[in-house]
């Protein structure tokens, strides 16, 4: 477990070394293994952790550069957010019932779908879309979706809206800024700094978290009859 957690943390902090050595290894195969890591990202809810928004950066960086198709990555990657979503929607039809039941699913972490349903209650429908863009928020939405019972309908339109936007908005973003003298210069940095920049909401929301349950706690110390 040890080596495995240091090898990913290796992974992360040289991300730009091991995706180009992906690229000169796999040759075509590497659209074949991003789009799995894409499907799985958004399809899976137990691969929240898989990279998303640094992934598509570097791709894109890697699309200017000339190493990479940008306009297969484009269209490749944007079926496997849709697809990704889809399968989660239908996972979460699927498993609803038996956590209304108050079933326990053991692959499922409560405050993931806790706060999903919070995203929801504030956005609504248009979570779908707004979630692309936040880590773990966007592997649980189309799962609470599922679960909600949304229409279909309703569902693959924000679906396809949103993956498309996240997809495109951050291929672009590495293809036009990826290979700036400065960003090549910090490549490191910057991508640590997209993966820095997804996180915060989580460790924003484990915070607030934790200082409601300590309120709660509080009031609850307060509100004992003294002895």
């Amino acid at each position: 477990m040890l080596d495995l957690l240091l090898q990913l943390k290796d992974m992360i902090l040289h991300f730009d070394v091991y995706l180009e050595e992906w690229i000169r290894q796999l040759g075509p195969w590497i659209y074949v293994l991003m789009f799995m890591v894409i499907f799985c990202e958004t399809g899976l809810v137990v691969t929240p952790f898989l990279p998303g928004d640094s992934l598509l950066f570097a791709l894109g960086a890697y699309a200017a550069k000339g190493a990479l198709s940008l306009p297969v990555l484009l269209v490749s990657l944007i079926i496997a957010a849709i697809l990704g979503d889809t399968l989660n929607y239908w996972i979460g039809a699927w498993l609803g019932p038996r956590i209304f039941r108050g079933e326990k699913i053991r692959f499922l972490n409560p405050k993931h779908l806790e706060r999903t349903h919070e995203f929801f209650e504030r956005y609504g429908g248009k979570t779908i879309i707004l979630a692309r863009f936040a880590p773990i928020v966007r592997t649980f939405a189309p799962f609470v979706a599922g679960m909600g019972h949304m229409t279909y309908r309703r569902f693959m339109a924000y679906n396809v809206i949103g993956g498309t936007i996240w997809i495109t908005l951050f291929l672009f973003a590495g293809y036009w800024f990826g290979n700036l003298p400065a960003v090549q210069k910090n490549f490191k940095l910057v991508i640590l700094g997209i993966i820095f920049v997804s996180i915060l909401p989580g460790v924003f929301e484990f915070w607030r978290e934790r200082r409601r349950l300590k309120e709660i706690a509080a009031r609850e110390g307060q509100s004992e009859p003294p002895a």
